[in-house]
C-alpha cells in the first residue's frame, strides 16, 4: 500500500472525504457536517420593542443554480445556506419586515437541504412558510427592465451565503444595475458568508472585474465600484482553500470571489469564519452561519433606526 493510499484509508475510517449522492454529485464529508451543520443554530429569539409598520421592504437576492464544478470535475451540491437566509429572516420577520424573494429570471430557489438544522424548529417553521416563494420567486431582470426606475418598496438588498451564492450572481448584470440602483438610492446591502460574491457584479458593464480601471466596451470610463474602500467580513478565501481536506467539498474550487473583491479595492477584515459581523456605512456583513444571528439582529436594528 502506498502513502496516498494509507491517507485514502484513514480519511474513510476519519469520515473527511466528500460523500457521493449520485454519479459525480457530491455533499460534504459526515465529520465536516458535524463541525460545520449542526443540527440547531444560535437563533435567540430577540423581540424588537418597536417593530416597523411601515411599507419598505427587503429585497433577496438568492441563487437559483445548484452545481459548483470543482477544477477536478466534481459537482458540490450547493445554493443558498439555510441558516443565513432563514435565522437572519426570523429576525426580519420579528422586527416587522416583509421580504420578497428574487432570483435572475424568476427559476426556484436551490438551497443546501444538507445544512438544514433538524432539530431548529424556529428554522423549519420559517422555512417552511417561505417556501412558496422559494419555490416560485419573483425575476430580477424583470424587476430591473419594468419596476425598479419608479420602485420605492425597498429598504434594503439581502443576499444570503451558500456557494450556491458564486453561481450566476457575479455574473449577472440584472443584478449589477440592481446594487447600483440600491447605492444610488442609498438602501442598505445585507451579505453574508459567500453572498458577497454577487457584489462582483456591480463591478460588470463591460469591466474586467478583476482590472477595475479598465474602460467598458465603448472605451468610456467608469465610475469606481460601487464599495471599492469598503470593509467587510466574508467567508474567507484561506479557509475555502482548506475545504477540500477535511472533506467539505470535493475539489479545490474554480475561483475565489474574495480575491476579486480585493482586488476591486475591498477590504475583508477576517481571516477567520467565527461569527463576525460588521458594519461599513450601509454595507452589513457576516462571515458564515455562526454569525447568523448577529448578523440578522444587527441588520434589523439598523434597518429600525434608519427608517424611524
Amino acid at each position: 500500500m502506498n502513502i496516498q493510499e494509507m491517507l485514502d484509508n484513514a480519511k474513510d475510517t476519519l469520515g473527511l472525504h466528500a460523500q457521493e449522492t449520485e454519479a459525480g454529485i457530491y455533499i460534504p464529508s459526515k465529520s465536516s457536517l458535524k463541525l460545520a451543520a449542526p443540527n440547531k443554530t444560535n437563533y435567540d429569539n430577540t423581540e424588537y420593542d418597536a417593530p416597523y409598520t411601515g411599507n419598505k421592504k427587503i429585497l433577496m437576492v438568492c441563487t437559483d443554480q445548484q452545481y459548483m464544478t470543482m477544477e477536478n470535475g466534481k459537482k458540490f451540491d450547493t445554493g443558498n445556506h439555510p441558516v443565513e437566509m432563514m435565522v437572519p429572516l426570523l429576525h426580519f420577520k420579528k422586527a416587522g419586515f416583509e421580504v420578497d424573494v428574487f432570483t435572475p429570471i424568476g427559476e426556484s430557489v436551490k438551497v443546501e437541504q444538507w445544512a438544514m438544522p433538524e432539530d431548529d424548529d424556529d428554522v423549519k417553521q420559517i422555512y417552511a412558510e417561505y417556501q412558496p416563494k422559494l419555490e416560485n420567486p419573483k425575476s430580477i431582470a424583470d424587476f430591473v427592465k419594468n419596476d425598479m426606475a419608479n420602485s420605492d418598496d425597498y429598504a434594503a438588498l439581502f443576499i444570503p451565503g451558500g456557494h450556491g451564492a458564486m453561481l450566476g450572481l457575479p455574473e449577472d448584470e440584472r443584478l449589477g444595475e440592481l446594487l447600483r440602483w440600491g447605492h444610488d438610492n442609498d438602501l442598505f446591502v445585507l451579505a453574508i458568508c459567500h453572498g458577497p460574491a454577487a457584489l462582483l457584479s456591480a463591478n460588470l458593464d463591460g469591466l474586467d472585474t478583476a482590472n477595475p480601471d479598465t474602460k467598458n466596451k465603448e472605451g468610456k470610463s467608469e465610475r469606481d465600484f460601487i464599495f471599492k474602500g469598503y470593509k467587510m467580513v466574508a467567508f474567507p478565501t484561506v479557509m475555502d482553500k482548506q475545504m477540500p481536506k477535511i472533506g467539505y467539498l470535493p475539489g479545490k474550487m474554480p475561483w475565489y470571489f474574495g480575491e476579486k473583491l480585493e482586488a476591486l479595492g475591498v477590504t475583508i477584515d477576517n481571516k477567520l469564519a467565527s461569527g463576525q459581523t460588521h458594519q461599513d456605512r450601509k454595507l452589513i456583513s457576516g462571515d458564515g452561519p455562526l454569525a447568523a444571528n448577529e448578523f440578522g439582529k444587527l441588520s434589523a436594528n439598523e434597518l429600525l433606526k434608519a427608517l424611524k
